[in-house]
């Protein structure tokens, strides 16, 4: 599938309101338990969002509009989200959460993004040449692997509980992206 700039904008819109209608008032039986071992809690998991809205998502846009292809990114900080959750409840990491999103939307919106814009390249500290086009659509995609993370969390939670019924329950089944990060 082809990559629709207004598709994309449709989907983040809806990721601070899909997490706050499934995650506020929860008890933080389901929202500071994690999966084990080196894994993240679903409060970990808005954190890091957050953290990618004001360090990755928009700033490698500009980068990729106002810089050639020959300069990096910067390198993502994958333990930065620790620091935006210290002293926050999850309902407040949901509202700074929501906050990030709106304003980066509206950064992105007032870009002003042309068809010729979304083929520009920048660089990749990891992956190389990638265009602007890639990395808007991997902003959708990955509010969509942490929104099935969150599910995964929380439905490990009841891993024993629900019995003979896990073999059916294909969030028990997946193991993907369950380490930190």
């Amino acid at each position: 599938m082809e990559h629709h700039l207004q598709d994309t904008i449709a989907l983040l819109e809806r990721t601070p309101a899909v997490l706050n209608a499934l995650l506020r008032g929860l008890p933080e039986m389901w929202t500071e338990s994690n999966e084990g071992g080196n894994t993240w809690t679903v409060r970990d998991v808005v954190a890091h969002l957050i953290h990618a809205e004001g360090e990755d998502w928009i700033p490698r846009s500009k980068r990729i509009l106002h810089s050639d292809e020959t300069h990096p990114f910067m390198p993502f900080d994958r333990d930065g989200y620790v620091r935006y959750s210290r002293g926050k409840t999850l309902a407040q990491l949901l509202d700074d959460f929501a906050q990030a999103r709106a304003k980066g939307l509206d950064e992105l919106r007032a870009l002003k993004l042309t068809a010729e814009d979304l083929k520009k390249r920048g660089q990749h500290p990891s992956f190389g040449a990638v265009t602007l086009s890639e990395l808007l659509a991997t902003w959708a995609a990955h509010d969509l692997t942490h929104l099935h993370q969150i599910a995964r969390i929380m439905a490990h939670q009841y891993r024993e509980a629900v019995g003979p019924w896990s073999r059916f329950l294909g969030v028990m089944q997946c193991a993907g992206h369950s380490e930190a990060g």
